[in-house]
């Protein structure tokens, strides 16, 4: 028996159809992930669900006494209340309960009278008649795991951490359906990973939107499509549905060109002349209208955005030479002893938790903020683009035209002057919607405004703050392929573990207490090195065995001859291994090693996987010999 059930849900904005009579059922237990382009309808589908709009037609069903809990893909809560009492709040009935319990806590270690006690004592007992105390610590632990601070003002967070306040809201409640529009926006690596874990051991059902291919692939046991009206049900992973849907878009071209012949066909009889219309098929007429009409009713796919950069002319080929950096704000040490050379062409993917200073890094090294001690070179003829993580270059009240290029109608692409309409036209913005104002666009929607805007400016240093939030899973693999040919140095914050993988060449890593890494390769490249470095440890001296009775079962094993000479000959093997290891990690830890062809990077990372199991083999053979 199903936990919801949709049947026949039709919506339409206008003359534009987002549902056209859909049809949906989700079970206890499944993890649906629904994707679809930008603007098809989503996020409108799980508002539905959750009642906070009603469908032009159709029905929606619930299992009686079925608890729902939705996280919006827009920040709407405007509150004075503490995280506590907001994360509380997802909690019905005793939520508020809880909330008084938790303040009058507070209030007491700060020195209250013997009212102030009085009342804590009573909300405990409050609290243990309803059975409040589980729940308590379950809004607690949801705070520690998601690393929210309880007593901080809701209003003072940034958007990201409101966000996160509001995924803890959702999650606290453990409802039987939860709907989850764009979970991973703003959130660290860390706390996706951690959310991953969460929703794999979750009892209940998951239907959720999201475009971060990893967390999707992590997730999802069941994949729902909305295309072009129509939601299409997609048994298995994400790999699985990648495979079959590119094979149902082959087909389904293949049948439009096969109608479309047809059609031009029959256009072609009815347009003949005096001698075709006097002997013409009064039946064949009919056929010929029901094709007009199917062909009238069927809605094309909308056609792939197409990114071209504008580049500048070429930079110094050093573009950033950090020395000794530190940089602190009061006791908050952001930035200790770092020390980096960036060099023309690199694409420098940079990795940590929020707040930990990755924005702050990037302004020390463009020279928007002054670092405490240290020095850095910058390199000549720098021309940078930058694209902020808050969208703060787009005016909410210009419209989508004119915030392309400051109200100008022609931008220049590669020394192509075009129209700002086509250009836009490029990055899937229809022409009707071209004087409507910003604020009226869709997340996606404005982060693809945005890099329109950002890809007008001539620039050999990109700079990109989170550029992957809220776009569509084709947009991101064009975006991909532009940015792996762009020929200038790219600077890119992320945390789409896919999206780094794909794109860059090496990774700085903020380790904790200001220290930065510097690693060879993308994301998935650091936690293979990460593991690797910690599997290497000294082999620690052993202890002489105490003396035992030559011939005794315990006793010492004399060695063979060839086992005597093996023991000999690894001392100089296992030196020879450490030195080929230590060519190969100084090789592949150059940035310009990944400016080779795949094949010698493949090669030589795969004959540094083999010398290090070789040498760890190595390793132990020689200490079960020697002992």
């Amino acid at each position: 028996m199903p936990l919801l059930r949709l049947e026949k849900i039709a919506l339409a904005f206008g003359h534009h159809s987002l549902l056209d009579e859909v049809n949906l059922e989700i079970f206890r237990g499944e993890r649906v992930c629904l994707v679809g382009r930008n603007g098809e309808g989503k996020s409108s589908l799980l508002r539905i669900i959750n009642a906070e709009i009603s469908a032009d037609d159709g029905s929606v069903w619930l299992r009686p006494g079925m608890r729902i809990a939705h996280l919006a893909q827009d920040l709407t809560l405007d509150t004075d209340e503490s995280v506590f009492d907001v994360v509380a709040g997802g909690l019905p009935g005793i939520g508020q309960l809880i909330s008084d319990y938790h303040q009058a806590a507070v209030q007491l270690e700060q020195g209250s009278d013997a009212a102030g006690l009085q009342r804590l004592a009573d909300l405990q007992h409050e609290l243990e008649a309803a059975g409040g105390w589980q729940l308590e610590q379950r809004v607690e632990t949801v705070l520690s795991r998601l690393d929210l601070g309880s007593d901080e003002a809701f209003r003072t967070l940034s958007g990201g951490w409101q966000r996160r306040a509001l995924l803890a809201r959702a999650l606290v409640s453990e409802p039987d359906v939860l709907l989850l529009d764009e979970p991973t926006n703003h959130l660290d690596i860390d706390a996706i990973t951690w959310l991953e874990e969460f929703m794999v051991d979750y009892s209940g059902a998951l239907l959720f939107i999201s475009h971060d291919r990893a967390f999707v692939r992590r997730l999802a046991t069941r994949i729902i499509e909305l295309d072009r009206g129509q939601l299409t049900s997609w048994p298995g992973d994400y790999a699985d549905y990648v495979r079959r849907k590119a094979e149902q878009l082959e087909t389904e071209a293949r049948h439009n060109a096969l109608f479309d012949r047809k059609l031009s066909k029959e256009e072609t009889w009815i347009r003949q002349g005096i001698k075709a219309r006097r002997t013409r098929n009064e039946g064949r007429v009919r056929a010929l209208r029901d094709l007009r009409e199917q062909r009238r009713q069927r809605r094309d796919r909308v056609g792939t955005a197409k990114l071209q950069l504008e580049t500048g002319e070429l930079s110094g080929k050093r573009v950033f030479e950090a020395e000794d950096i530190n940089l602190a704000f009061d006791d908050n040490t952001v930035i200790r002893d770092f020390s980096a050379t960036i060099l023309r062409g690199e694409r420098i993917g940079i990795v940590g938790p929020n707040g930990v200073g990755k924005t702050t890094l990037i302004k020390v090294l463009l020279g928007a903020l002054p670092a405490d001690s240290g020095r850095i070179r910058r390199g000549t003829r720098q021309q940078v683009a930058y694209f902020d993580q808050q969208r703060d270059q787009l005016k909410p009240d210009v419209t989508v035209m004119d915030a392309v290029n400051a109200g100008s109608q022609r931008v220049t692409i590669n020394g192509r002057d075009r129209h700002v309409a086509g250009y836009l036209q490029d990055f899937l913005f229809p022409g009707e919607r071209l004087q409507s104002p910003v604020s009226t666009l869709s997340g996606g929607e404005r982060n693809r405004l945005l890099l329109a805007r950002l890809f007008a400016q001539p620039a050999n240093l990109l700079v990109m703050d989170e550029p992957t939030n809220d776009l569509d899973v084709e947009t991101l693999e064009l975006l991909e392929e532009l940015l792996m040919d762009y020929a200038g140095t790219l600077l890119l914050i992320s945390h789409d573990r896919a999206f780094l993988d794909n794109v860059v060449t090496s990774t700085l890593v903020f380790e904790g207490e200001g220290r930065i890494g510097e690693y060879v390769g993308g994301y998935s490249d650091w936690l293979r090195q990460r593991k690797q470095a910690a599997a290497v440890t000294p082999v620690k001296p052993r202890k002489p065995p105490a003396e035992k009775k030559p011939g005794s079962p315990d006793g010492p094993r004399k060695l063979s001859y060839k086992d005597q000479r093996e023991l000999e000959a690894l001392p100089q093997q296992i030196e020879s291994l450490e030195a080929e290891q230590a060519v190969l990690q100084e090789k592949t830890s150059n940035p310009a090693f990944y400016q080779q062809s795949q094949d010698e990077i493949t090669v030589m990372l795969a004959r540094l996987e083999t010398v290090t199991a070789e040498l760890e083999s190595s390793y132990s053979r020689w200490e079960a010999l020697d002992s």
